[in-house]
This record gives structure tokens, sequence and C-alpha cells, in this order.
């Protein structure tokens, strides 16, 4: 079943075979020991732009800029200016001025068949990939390369498809990789992949890499492809078993930086089916590389089968890990919905798609515990994977142009543009407004949100909670401790585990009424009167705060002991929007009897902790050890005993550099 998406993209022809291949779930030393540290970033605006035209029928599936010019392609047969225009037959590609919105009356190529994938080629051309066999009324099997301004064909471009469909294209330098259901490529063998030259359009002889053997005894095909930014390495997905006779299942990664090979890395999350093997025969939908390359992101869809399998989510991989049953650094699950399209920018993942929610491993085709809504678009961000406070939700108004629909199956293409975040979808509804089958978030009117982490000071005071509404604040050198005094924190009542991130603290609030009896809490705090609370997120509403004993932030992750158990914790946890992960992971230690533990606090690259004992000692802490311990107890050295005035044995502890 094709879901046609275009930033670029293709298919592939194949063999016949069968492999059977085992699902391993432990992770790799190198999967484990990646803790990927948020860095700043920038989202585009949530509200579309109104000058972008729209088509009907089928959906759009690629972008191009040239100059001020967008090319759009998909498997639309008409387009019009404006909500109450007249309907204007062009069909499967089209142009627009970027600034303006207005439809080019003189780029009016003529296609017989859908365009999947676009390019600005080099020399100023427009690259188009598809599923056509004709361009203006000429013979241009799936490949063709165009005049932007007049549509015209580029003779002497000599690129062609002639044994099956584009479905991809990707650009580096002056080498065009292209990707498909094509066993022919310029009248040369090619199996799903081949590489040309883009100025002429001439096949490299060099690049000889082939995805072969469908799935579920399908023909082959590759659905998507993505070049890292130095241009050394290809990540290939789609319906095939083998790259190069090696088993790949759905999966690969190619070395481009000399001679193209395949690179020593498979994973076995996409071998075992999700829920209908004979619909989704495939379900590596989207591949995209992250800014510098170092890891990229596959989106998915296929129904139930996860955790088994990698279905209905999005991951995250590392491009330098090696061998086989490489496991996701982290894995976004939308509960039994799919994902289409996915793009990175400005260390942001977008995300399009039919789902739900994200961050809802815990549900199916329901917001389990943990889910967070969003419509059919989504932004994440790739330290964690949880969402970040962007939600225009694919969905239109309350006064619809008639014959529209609110939302469709399909997100094909999200493409960052120079000026925003372009998507094409099967419908017409986007941001609570009409945008027929296509439109663009503008970066205009976006905003910069920077990481937020607890103080990174070792000299300042620790916080302990004495009585209701009554702190400790103890001078802390990360050695030793000064004389206390007491504060009176009136805001600060009913309060249990306590973690600082930058000018507020966070804390478990016991809140009659209250779902679980307890909710997060936020009060800003810079060494004076701790703030008015107010709740965190309404999404963690599932989450029973009042059962930490201990807390601290640090890198996108909240740490916690809990009662009841002899284990340090973490979840996800972002600060734009306040989002607690849905999924509970344990942090390898040795020596340390977390059971014990009572309030915690992150200091110099240690962990600060209290005891039912009343003291408190100090521990090196390093989440990026893992399988390796990240905690080792025998080197814990205690700061001070227990005294008649200060026991260091309630959760409620917390640092301040104030």
């Amino acid at each position: 079943m094709w879901r046609f998406a275009g930033r670029r993209r293709t298919q592939a022809g194949a063999v016949a075979l069968v492999t059977v291949a085992a699902v391993l779930s432990v992770p790799t030393a190198t999967s484990a020991a990646i803790v990927p540290v948020p860095q700043t970033a920038t989202l585009v605006s949530a509200n579309p732009a109104d000058a972008t035209p729209h088509a009907r029928d089928g959906e759009t599936r690629a972008f191009a800029q040239v100059g001020n010019t967008v090319f759009v392609g998909g498997s639309f047969t008409q387009i019009r200016q404006t909500a109450s225009s007249a309907w204007v037959t062009q069909r499967y590609l089209f142009a627009y001025d970027r600034s303006t919105g207005t439809m080019s009356t003189t780029f009016l190529p003529v296609l017989d068949g859908a365009v999947n994938t676009l390019l600005a080629g080099p020399g100023g051309t427009v690259i188009v990939g598809g599923a056509f066999k004709t361009v203006n009324g000429v013979s241009r099997k799936n490949l063709v390369a165009l005049n932007p301004s007049t549509g015209a064909i580029v003779d002497s471009w000599v690129g062609r498809s002639d044994g099956g469909t584009v479905r991809d294209l990707t650009l580096h330098g002056n080498w065009l990789y292209v990707a498909g259901a094509f066993n022919w490529l310029n009248g040369t063998a090619h199996a799903g992949l081949a590489r040309l030259n883009a100025t002429t359009g001439a096949i490299d002889p060099t690049f000889n890499i082939n995805a072969t053997v469908g799935r579920h005894g399908t023909t082959s095909y590759v659905w998507t492809i993505d070049v890292a930014p130095d241009g050394n390495t290809l990540v290939v997905g789609g319906n095939f078993m083998y790259v190069n006779d090696q088993p790949r299942n759905q999966m690969a990664l190619v070395d481009l930086s000399a001679t193209p090979a395949l690179i020593d890395w498979s994973t076995e999350k996409f071998v075992p089916p999700c829920a209908a093997p004979t619909t989704f025969v495939h379900y590596v939908q989207d591949v995209k590389f992250g800014g510098d390359g170092s890891w990229f992101v596959v989106g998915t869809n296929g129904g139930a089968g996860w955790p088994t399998a990698y279905c209905d989510a999005l991951v995250r991989f590392e491009t330098s890990a090696r061998g086989a049953n490489q496991l996701g650094t982290w894995v976004d699950y939308t509960g039994n919905d799919t994902i289409t399209a996915v793009e990175v920018a400005d260390n942001v993942i977008y995300l399009g798609g039919h789902f739900r929610w994200v961050n809802n491993p815990n549900g199916v085709d329901v917001a389990g515990a943990g889910a967070v809504d969003r419509l059919g678009i989504a932004a994440v961000t790739p330290a964690t994977g949880m969402p970040v406070n962007w939600n225009p939700r694919r969905s239109g108004s309350a006064s619809m142009p008639a014959g529209t629909s609110n939302w469709g199956s399909s997100v094909p293409v999200l493409w960052r543009g120079s000026d925003g975040l372009y998507f094409g979808h099967n419908s017409d509804g986007m941001g609570e407004e009409y945008h027929g089958r296509l439109g663009m978030f503008p970066l205009a009117g976006g905003r910069t949100f920077t990481p937020k982490n607890p103080p990174s000071a070792t000299t300042g005071n620790l916080y302990l909670s004495t009585a209701p509404g009554t702190l400790a604040k103890v001078p802390f050198d990360g050695a030793a401790l000064g004389t206390p005094t007491s504060v009176s924190q009136p805001n600060y009542t009913a309060a249990g585990a306590t973690w600082r991130v930058d000018d507020r603290i966070y804390w478990s609030h016991t809140v009659a009424g209250t779902p679980t009896g307890s909710r997060i809490d936020i009060s800003l705090f810079n060494g004076g009167a701790i703030g008015s609370p107010w709740e965190a997120s309404g999404y963690n509403d599932w989450f029973n705060p009042a059962a930490l004993t201990g807390a601290f932030f640090l890198d996108g992750r909240l740490y916690y002991t809990r009662t009841g158990t002899n284990n340090l914790y973490y979840r996800y946890f972002e600060i734009d929007g306040n989002y607690l992960g849905a999924t509970e992971f344990t942090l390898p230690t040795t020596g340390v009897p977390w059971s014990g533990v009572r309030g915690m606090a992150w200091v110099g690259g240690r962990i600060v902790y209290g005891a039912t004992d009343g003291t408190l000692r100090s521990v090196a802490f390093d989440p990026t050890a893992a399988p390796s311990a990240a905690v080792d107890g025998t080197t814990a050295t205690v700061i001070t005993l227990a005294t008649p005035g200060l026991s260091w044995s309630t959760p409620s502890t917390f640092f301040s550099v104030q």
C-alpha cells in the first residue's frame, strides 16, 4: 500500500526470498550510553500563513523552492487562489510566488501521473520524480528536469526511471540520490536506489547499492531516503529485506565517504509485522537526519505491535552506532496512529500524520497515562522525543468551504523552506483554518526556547523542609555545610519531593480533589519568597508525585526514587510545556540503598541525598556510563550526620545558588 510523501522520496524493485530474524530487545552498549543534551531551538509559528493557494482531490506530496517561487507536487487535480476563487484544472504540479501566494501562470507543465518528490536542482532547474510516463506530451518516465519559469523540459538532462516509479530524491553537492520502485535507471540495472550527476542526470556507475526482496511476498521498493549534512551517510527505508544481499529489514545505512558501501548497522525492530501485514507491508514511512548528522529519526505506521516492533512511532537512532540489534535512543509511541512525515529544522523534530496523541505508549486508540493531545501534527525535542508547547492541530474552521474535509489519513510531506514549515496533506483543515491540501507555518511569529537545567554552580544553599511552610537554608560548597538559618515560606506547604530548574522549583504538592491526591506544582524562586504555586500541566494528572522520596532534574530527565522500591528511576520531562514522560526507566546503579533515600539534589556532577537515618551523603553521577553503573555507592561520602536540630530525612530538599 503506497503512501506518497514528498520532501524527496522513491520506491524499489526486488527479488523473491524469505528471511527469518530473531527479535532482540537487549540494548547495545552504544545506544544505552547516549544521553542527548537539549539544545536551544526555534519553532515556527502555529498559525498557518493566509496567502498560500489551495488544491483539491488527492494530496500534496512534495515542495521545492527556486528563488522566490515555491513548487508543489502531488496527486491533486485542481488548484485555486483563495477559498472563494473558481477551481482551475492543473494536475499534479504547479508553482506560486512565495511572498504573495500568487499562482504562476507560466509554469504549467502537463504530466500524466502523480508527482511524489521535488528538488531544486543545479543551474536553476526543478527535478521531478513520480509516477508519470509523459511530460508536456513527451515521453519522460518518472523522472524529469524542468525549467522553473516555463515548465519546459530540460532536454539536456538525461535522467530516466524506465523501470518504475520514483518515490524520493535527495541532493548533496552534485550527487542526486534516487529511490523508488524501479529495477532500471538510465538503462542500468538498479534495484530501488541509484545516484546521478545532478547537473546532467548521468548515472554514477560507482554507486552499486541494491535493496531487494519485499516483505510478505511483495515486490520490493525504497520508500524514503536522506543524506547526512556532511554527505557521508545515506539512510534508507522501505519495503525490502536485503541490501546488497545482506539482511536489512526496512532500514539500512550506506557509507558515501568513498566508494558507496553498506554500513554494518541493522535493527531487528522493523522485522516483526505490525497489526495488518497485508495493509502495512512496510511501516517505515519517513527518515530524516538531525542538523549535524549525528542522529536520524524514523516515523512509522502499522498499528498495534509495539513494543516488540517500532509500530506507529517516532524513533531516534545514532548515526555512528555499529553492529546488529540496534535500538532507538528513544521511542515516542502515538498509541496506534500513523506517522507519515517527519522534518528536522532548528533543533526541532516535526511530525505529521493521522495520530491524535504523542507520548502515548500506554493507550491503544485511547489516551493512555501520559498521552499529550496532538491532532495530526506535532513538534518534539530531539533530546528526548517529548512534545514541546506547539499545537496548531490538524483541523479546520467552523465555516469551511463546501466539499472540503477537516481530517484525512495522511500528511505526506513536511518540508522546511526558507520562510517556514510547509505541509502537504490529503484534507483541508489546519490550525483551525481552511488550507486545501497544502499550507505553510511561517518562521515569522515563531519563538526560540532555551533548555532549562538546575544551577551549574557548586556553591549555594541546600534547602530542607523542617515544618509546614518553613525551610532550613544551609550554605553548601559542594563538600561541606555552613550554619543553617530558618526561612518562612508560607506558599510551600504540603510539599514533597522538590527539584530546582532555572528560576523555579517543581514540587510534589498534596492537593485534595486531584485525581491522585497530589500533583506537580511550580513556584518561581530566586532565593527570596517561594511564589504562589500553579499546576505544571494538566497532562500530568495521571502521575502521583506524592510517592516520590527524592527527585532532581537534569538535561530533559527527571531522576527520582519512590516509596517501596530500591532503584533510581528517570522519566523524560519537557520543561517547554511541562510534559512528563509516560515511560519509567531504571538506571543501573550499585551500592546505594535507594529505598532509604529522602531528598535529592544534583550539585556539580554529584547526587547529594538524604536518608531515613538523617545522614546527608554525596556520590558521583554519570548517566552516560550505562549500561555500567551510573552511580557507584562505594564511592559515596558522608557530608554530615543528623543533628538534634537538623535531620536530612525529608523528600523536600533542593539546591539553589541563591
